[in-house]
């Protein structure tokens, strides 16, 4: 990551903690579109520009110089965001018409960090964009060890039955990295996992434990337990 480029989807204002700032919704709202939307020719920053520009209630022309900006400047160089392509155009300058204009993909760092914001779509959406995540990282990464074997699997495996710890995991992941606490996103380490979260998960190992070691009507109780009080 470029540190210089500071990624702003977690900021929120100071004097207000639960209030997101306009560049961290703005940048939010760039990755979940991107990881959203399948035709290329709505990927262009005009038309995210026009996207965004009717969620927020504002003109395109006024909120296109800030998309331009986060996305040259800030998810281009941190690696979220990368250029598809280009697009032919048949108005314009004689050389924009030549080169086109470019759209953009979204990076599997962009990929992991699509799948742990709200505005990308329902739980299920998250998470499939999490298993498209492990699935690039497999397959550039040629030295797939036991344990990084056993972190997919596991992933992939709660995903599907525990997608809100899975959630909480990688959130905190995402912020580390923002923090420049781990170097890369692209494919997940189990040391830089296990500095990160070790701390986080101490309820979940204790309830997880507990489970393994309880006879069947113990466990039983406990299940009526967690349903009561939830």
């Amino acid at each position: 990551m470029k540190r210089g480029s500071h990624i702003a989807i977690f900021d929120t204002f100071k004097t207000h903690q639960a209030k997101s700032t306009r560049e961290s919704k703005r940048q939010r709202g760039i990755i979940a579109h991107i990881a959203l939307e399948k035709n290329p020719s709505g990927k262009t920053r005009t038309a995210i520009a026009h996207i965004l520009a009717k969620k927020y209630g504002v003109a395109w022309q006024n909120i296109y110089s800030a998309i331009f900006k986060d996305l040259d400047e800030v998810l281009i160089p941190a690696n979220v965001v990368k250029e598809g392509g280009r697009l032919p155009i048949k108005r314009g300058p004689k050389a924009l018409q030549i080169e086109g204009i470019p759209y953009y993909e979204l990076t599997n760092t962009g990929l992991i960090i699509a799948s742990t914001i709200e505005e990308t779509g329902d739980i299920r959406l998250r998470m499939k964009l999490l298993e498209i995540y492990l699935l690039n990282s497999n397959a550039n990464n040629a030295s797939i060890n036991e344990n990084n074997s056993v972190i997919n699997d596991g992933i992939l495996l709660l995903s599907r039955y525990a997608p809100t710890f899975i959630l909480k995991i990688i959130n905190e992941y995402i912020v580390a990295y923002n923090r420049g606490e781990i170097e890369r996103l692209d494919k997940l380490d189990i040391e830089n996992l296990k500095k990160v979260i070790s701390n986080q998960i101490t309820i979940e190992k204790e309830l997880v434990d507990a489970c393994m070691v309880l006879s069947n009507d113990k466990k039983e109780v406990l299940k009526n337990f967690i349903e009561k009080i939830s």
